[in-house]
């Protein structure tokens, strides 16, 4: 064992009570409640940039696939590029599962109530299993592969069926107007279901049923959707399957992924990345700061021993190094306490979900938490290193310390 380790751990551990104790506590107080705060930031903020995401995905997949929007009609794809679209998606690395939709504005009516709503048609393929969780009352409608008819179930946002005074099982008349001739057309369904996925702008706009509906509406041929939402094995990699989808698509095709199509809401939860790294930054000051300061104290207070140790033939280096291990201990353990406060708190928000939010404002209505064992071990490792690199400069102090004049320091 060294000897600056040795000394280092003697001074650290002993029972010895001194003036520099209380200053020995705040530190470790302050590098614990910084580490804490790092801790749940990070977890707070992949948690609620997990969890909207999810939300999102779910509703709209990952990429959206279309063809480009023509004037005419018959310049559409016909069903058959349709079909080879689908197969060349399902194909593709990295897809999970691939779903025909098609959007279509329209006005809803029901007695009195009257909105402007949007119906999103689905075909047979639409996993209703991912947006099982959205389900608050009722039943996803049944989609048949039949495409002579369709379904007339269709499910409804909890804030649109509140507004409209809507209960399950209620008609509901839809009218969708021809944007050349002005005519409408409608079309009356029944209300099975009532979705909730906590994203107002979704929930008191989105209708969903049947594709065929829309198909019938706008006397397309069977077979032909608006586009499909491709659902990916792994959320990180939906830019490179994306543009593995876009390079082999036909030219009057289209891909694009949910997020650049949404970004109003992913820019919002990149934002949430400033916010960690504002929090990173003071946090990490507030630690270095009270190691400083409690490193220049224990230097002043064990001035005799430096003096002593210089006259015994000990080097600068030397005395640097039992200070800076001396510090070095106090931030140890101010770390191991932030992390086991830090993950308690994790572990009780995971589990008991006692930090409520606003669902209006924030998409969920519990705080929602996410973090790795690597993640804590890196926020713990890079404090321990970078506090002990701050405590190099502070240590030189002892350069300055005379044997003479330190012997004879009171």
């Amino acid at each position: 064992m060294q000897v600056p380790y040795f000394i280092a751990h003697k001074l650290a551990f002993s029972k010895y009570k001194s003036f520099s104790r209380f200053i020995i506590r705040l530190s470790i107080v302050a590098t614990a409640l910084s580490v804490t705060a790092m801790i749940l930031t990070l977890a707070f903020v992949n948690g609620f940039q997990t969890a909207v995401a999810e939300k999102v995905y779910k509703f709209w997949g990952h990429i959206r696939v279309q063809p480009y929007e023509h004037v005419q009609q018959e310049d559409r794809p016909q069903p058959a590029d349709f079909a080879a679209i689908r197969k060349q998606l399902q194909q593709t690395p990295g897809v999970a599962h691939v779903q025909g939709i098609a959007t279509k504005a329209c006005v809803a009516t029901y007695q009195s109530q009257l909105e402007g709503i949007i119906f999103k048609g689905v075909d047979d393929t639409y996993k209703f299993t991912l947006t099982q969780s959205f389900l608050v009352a009722g039943k996803w409608p049944l989609i048949q592969a039949d495409t002579a008819g369709y379904t007339k179930e269709v499910v409804m946002g909890e804030a649109l069926v509140k507004k409209m005074q809507l209960t399950l099982g209620k008609t509901v008349s839809l009218f969708f107007i021809d944007a050349y001739n002005n005519a409408s057309t409608k079309r009356s369904v029944k209300l099975v279901g009532i979705y909730k996925t906590g994203i107002e702008e979704y929930d008191k706009t989105f209708v969903l049923g049947d594709i065929n509906l829309i198909n019938k509406v706008d006397n397309y041929v069977p077979g032909m959707v608006g586009g499909y939402e491709v659902i990916v094995n792994n959320a990180t990699q939906i830019q490179a399957v994306n543009d593995s989808i876009y390079a082999a698509l036909p030219s009057n095709w289209t891909s694009r992924t949910v997020p650049e199509i949404y970004p109003n809401i992913f820019d919002w939860l990149q934002v949430q990345n400033v916010n960690r790294d504002v929090v990173f930054i003071i946090m990490g000051i507030v630690a270095f700061i009270n190691l400083i300061t409690c490193l220049l104290i224990l230097v002043l207070e064990r001035t005799k021993m430096v003096g002593l140790l210089k006259a015994v033939g000990a080097s600068n280096w030397q005395i640097q190094q039992v200070f800076i291990f001396y510090a070095s201990f106090i931030a140890a353990i101010g770390i191991g306490i932030g992390v086991a406060v830090g993950s308690g708190i994790y572990w009780a928000q995971k589990l008991f979900s006692f930090i409520q939010l606003d669902e209006a404002a924030y998409y969920v209505n519990v705080a929602p938490v996410d973090i790795h064992i690597w993640e804590v071990a890196a926020i713990a490792l890079g404090t321990l290193i970078a506090c002990f690199l701050c405590l190099l400069l502070p240590s030189v102090l002892v350069r300055k310390i005379v044997p003479v004049v330190a012997l004879r320091f009171k």
